[in-house]
């Protein structure tokens, strides 16, 4: 099996251990410093298992076919990987009729609807399906309710990529609700027989509150067996309250604006009282702002790159903020490559 070293990996698991929080062995001279200021990064950040099969799917194909290769919608919501296979030779399309009959196409981690499947057989596209295991687990739940007789309610943003494929599986018997004002708002009966899925790449608080309000008027709602939201983002969450916890003064999140997931993090620290930033990487840094701020805090969406991590520290550092890493659980996941590219490998 190739190696693609483009970026560093984060695998993930998904049973939660925490671990005592210690500063990197060597570190204390450099962080003791008179004005005491100390950059925390925290571990679980950046890609997780989806994120990372996703970006492997597209390396290989690059590699096996070369370019031109095209992928429908951008394959994970992050600037810096879109730029880097654009640069390759990748063309990404908002729809597959920009795709020409019988070229290759990759579908994004965030999943599509089977009214895209159907167009693709019907183009007789060759696809091969990126989609993180994890969306794919909400899109059989959703036939599962369905063909058990239920409505469904989709907790999720309106116009996500993931959202629009979820939708799709079942658009006549699927509401959307976005927070707990939607769910007075929702014109189902008090005793349908009701069901309800995640996005995802929620904030774990904002859909407890909305999980509640549900049950609060469809007492008989039907829960998935487990969460539908993803084991990396409830880790990189649970992360950054440990960073709250650590006393920082200011959070910096690399991730771009497109990142659900990533903008969930600024939204947990700023919840807790600790105002955030979400920046593409180390271009994006204000110095000025954080004048006087002793402790910040920084970490990474699951689809943001290491490299633009280590970039944003080595600036902190230059200017100050030396930095010490925080681990609070050791992540191993990894997802199957698409059955298309294990049967190349035999």
């Amino acid at each position: 099996m190739a190696n693609f070293p483009i970026w560093p990996f984060h695998f993930a698991h998904t049973y939660i251990v925490w671990t005592e929080i210690e500063s990197t062995q060597g570190n204390e001279a450099e962080v003791t410093t008179v004005s005491d200021k100390k950059l925390l990064i925290v571990n679980p950040r950046g890609f997780c298992a989806g994120v990372e099969r996703a970006i492997e799917v597209v390396e290989r194909l690059l590699e096996q076919y070369g370019a031109p290769l095209y992928v429908r919608r951008e394959i994970v919501h992050n600037r810096a990987v879109v730029e880097n296979f654009l640069q390759r030779g990748v063309v990404f399309v908002e729809e597959l009729e920009e795709v020409p009959d019988g070229e290759r196409v990759v579908f994004s981690a965030h999943g599509v609807a089977p009214s895209i499947w159907q167009d693709a057989r019907r183009r007789q596209l060759r696809v091969i399906d990126a989609t993180c295991p994890l969306v794919t687990k909400v899109h059989h739940e959703v036939i599962r309710q369905v063909d058990a007789g239920n409505e469904l309610v989709l907790i999720g943003h309106a116009g996500h990529d993931e959202v629009l494929g979820t939708m799709g599986e079942a658009p006549d018997r699927i509401s959307l609700v976005t927070n707990v004002d939607d769910v007075a708002k929702l014109e189902i009966r008090s005793d349908a027989r009701l069901a309800y899925v995640t996005q995802t790449t929620l904030s774990v608080d904002e859909t407890t509150e909305i999980i509640a309000a549900l049950r609060e008027r469809y007492p008989g709602v039907v829960e998935p067996s487990k969460s539908d939201i993803c084991y990396a983002t409830q880790n990189r969450q649970d992360a950054v309250k440990a960073l709250v916890n650590e006393g920082i003064g200011f959070l910096l999140v690399v991730g771009s604006r497109s990142s659900s997931n990533s903008r969930r993090l600024c939204e947990v620290a700023e919840n807790m009282g600790v105002p955030a930033q979400l920046i593409d990487g180390a271009e994006d840094l204000d110095l000025a702002r954080w004048e006087g701020v002793q402790k910040i805090g920084l970490t990474a969406g699951a689809s943001a790159p290491e490299h633009l991590v280590q970039a944003v520290r080595a600036v902190l550092a230059e200017n100050g903020w030396p930095a010490e890493e925080i681990v609070t659980l050791q992540e191993d996941v990894k997802f199957k490559l698409p059955k298309e590219l294990l049967d190349n490998d035999e």
